[in-house]
């Protein structure tokens, strides 16, 4: 199962965004990481996420064979899905990884 080896993410990079105040929740996160990821790629599909508030990715599930790995499997489906983008929004509460559509 190809979501089960370990991505090396050279071709990543990274958007880290710190919102002051702090975000209210994963909605308004998911919007500044979609105009984040507009500014960096134009038109772009979200491939993966991870909400920390209410522990739950997408797609779902994907954390259960990188249990024992460094890499968490959201970002694994991401990076071995061609993702070029990620963004983090408050050091890891809400990461996004994005495909530009343009490939």
């Amino acid at each position: 199962m190809d979501s089960c080896i370990a991505p090396d993410g050279s071709n990543l990079r990274v958007a880290k965004l710190a919102p002051r105040p702090s975000l209210g929740g994963y909605r308004e996160a998911m919007a500044l990481a979609n105009a984040e990821a507009e500014k960096h790629l134009g038109e772009a599909m979200l491939l993966s996420w991870y909400d920390r508030d209410r522990d739950f990715e997408s797609p779902q599930h994907a954390s259960e064979c990188h249990r024992d790995s460094a890499v968490p499997g959201y970002a694994a489906y991401g990076i071995n899905r061609g993702a070029t983008l990620k963004v983090d929004v408050e050091d890891g509460r809400f990461v996004f990884f994005y495909l530009p559509l343009d490939f």
